[in-house]
């Protein structure tokens, strides 16, 4: 599978309104807060976009709902939470597509959304700015089962070429993506075959510090890994955070740059994985 039949992603409805008013808000040096699900999609998601963005931009933020006090997607809680930290774009990655009344709510508090999901939405769409979901009856996006992480992926490689931003720093961040698609069970053909293929590469040979230390913790540190380590062994550590705790720590981890901390979380979570 080659990269360059990546397909474009302006092709995906709304990607043009979602760069442009990621754009406005980083050259505005608006506060952004990159919101996602308690799952590995979710993790691996903001980890991701979290990560690139982190590298040009330092007024940003991620938030992981807790699974026992918020639930399950966007939250007034988390809202709240926006609005009190000066919050004006939330970038909301594996779930949305449903937040009807948490973005009307955003709305009157001043807070613009641009939604990443890849769940099938219901006809009624919430009032963001834009939304990215392959799964959109009016898309014409040529792939539709992407992950969660896979749109992220896609909106962070539209917002790298408006700006002049080479691939090869989205090329780093494909083992986060490989990790999603094995974890989340969506088809590895097309494009996700590519991100696939291409972020197992990466995963052998030159981990992020958080993948590398939970491959560790897991004893898989001398040998080739496969999409079934991912399914059986790194992901459900991942969940295991956001099921037992919060999964604001495995994204801690996921891009934490210091090994020996990296190495500390990864512990935390193992036992986490233990205990569920």
């Amino acid at each position: 599978p080659q990269l360059s039949d990546l397909h474009d992603p302006f092709l995906m409805n709304d990607m043009q309104a979602a760069v442009e008013r990621l754009n406005r808000a980083m050259g505005h040096k608006e506060r952004i807060l990159v919101y996602g699900d308690y799952d590995v999609d979710g993790c691996t998601a903001v980890a991701l976009v979290y990560k690139f963005l982190k590298q040009f931009y330092s007024n940003i933020d991620y938030y992981v709902p807790d699974r026992y006090n918020e639930g399950y997607g966007v939250s007034m809680k988390g809202i709240d939470f926006a609005a009190e930290s000066g919050v004006n774009l939330i970038i909301v990655l594996d779930c949305g597509i449903k937040a009807i009344d948490e973005i009307a709510y955003a709305k009157t508090l001043g807070i613009d959304f641009i939604i990443c999901d890849h769940h099938v939405p219901d006809e009624e769409l919430p009032d963001a700015v834009a939304i990215l979901n392959p799964k959109r009856e009016d898309n014409h996006y040529p792939y539709t089962d992407l992950s969660g992480c896979g749109v992220g992926f896609k909106f962070m490689q539209a917002f790298a070429q408006s700006n002049g931003i080479e691939f090869n720093k989205l090329h780093t961040l494909l083992d986060l993506c490989a990790v999603s698609i094995a974890s989340d069970i969506v088809p590895i053909m097309g494009e996700n075959r590519i991100l696939a293929y291409h972020g197992l590469r990466m995963l052998n040979c030159n981990p992020s510090v958080g993948l590398k230390a939970i491959a560790e913790i897991c004893n898989l540190g001398d040998r080739e890994l496969t999409m079934s380590d991912i399914i059986f062994k790194i992901g459900p550590r991942i969940n295991a955070s956001g099921r037992m705790q919060n999964g604001r720590e495995a994204v801690q981890l996921l891009v934490e740059r210091d090994y020996p901390v990296a190495v500390e979380l990864a512990e935390r979570i193992d036992q986490y994985n233990e205990a569920r």
